[in-house]
């Protein structure tokens, strides 16, 4: 059986990022803990890792609301100054970098499924079926539908990702210092260069993830309409057809043993 990566929830209840929609601390919390919910009740097995970089413990609040769930909680400073200068995705790159250092469910894994904490991945089963054991992302993709300009890969989604502790550590360790807030260059498109300078092969998925919850960025919650699930099914069926792009996707006999 294929290792069921834990689930990394990369978590801010003080958000340092002045830019962010939502800022109310007490509502980051109720929606964190909602997100733990709503993954056990994907799948009650889960081993969950929170790790938050504003220094707050959920080990309270979440014993008391899941007394039986596998919940690891990680805890630690974020460097404030950094986050406000780079934005939140400097904050997640030093989350996670400090959850792979620390977490015990981690380092048994030896991987790990990162997801921004106030979400979840409704199809997280489909996911996890093209799970290749190295690196599993969604990739956005620019002129998917347009006869007369070529399709793009415009950023990965890194609002989840699965990976196995030697690939991340070896590529995106330290994807996130390379942004460039005032260029409008984040965390996405620092992965995205990454991944096409290693000539890194293999790594989108084939079933685009199903992301429910609240974006602390937008602060509202994401639509997941029938009409959108099905568009973004087709737009990642034609980029794989296509034969630039074609060989950055996992291929169905890749899944982890």
């Amino acid at each position: 059986m294929p290792i069921t990566p834990p689930i990394l929830l990369t978590s801010s209840v003080i958000a340092h990022d002045t830019g962010v929609a939502l800022t109310d601390t007490e509502e980051r919390l109720r929606l964190t803990i909602e997100s733990v919910g709503e993954w056990l009740q994907i799948d009650p097995h889960l081993q969950i890792v929170i790790c938050d970089g504003s220094g707050y413990d959920f080990s309270v609040p979440l014993r008391g609301r899941f007394p039986n769930a596998a919940i690891e909680c990680l805890y630690f400073h974020n460097d404030i100054t950094a986050v406000q200068r780079y934005g939140r995705g400097h904050g997640e790159g030093e989350i996670v970098r400090h959850a792979l250092a620390h977490s015990r469910f981690i380092a048994q894994a030896q991987c790990f499924a990162k997801c921004s904490a106030k979400l979840w991945v409704s199809n997280f089963h489909a996911c996890l079926a093209e799970w290749n054991g190295r690196l599993a992302f969604k990739g956005v993709f620019l002129d998917v539908f347009s006869p007369f300009r070529k399709t793009s890969l415009a950023y990965i989604d890194t609002r989840f990702y699965m990976a196995s502790v030697e690939a991340y550590q070896r590529y995106l360790n330290d994807a996130h210092l390379r942004i460039d807030k005032e260029k409008g260059y984040g965390l996405e498109e620092c992965f995205r260069d990454t991944i096409l300078a290693q000539g890194l092969n293999g790594l989108l998925l084939r079933t685009p993830p199903v992301i429910a919850g609240v974006g602390g960025g937008i602060g509202r919650h994401y639509r997941n309409s029938l009409k959108r699930v099905l568009k973004e099914r087709l737009r990642n069926w034609l980029v794989q057809r296509n034969r630039r792009h074609a060989p950055l996707f996992i291929r169905p006999q890749a899944a982890a043993n």
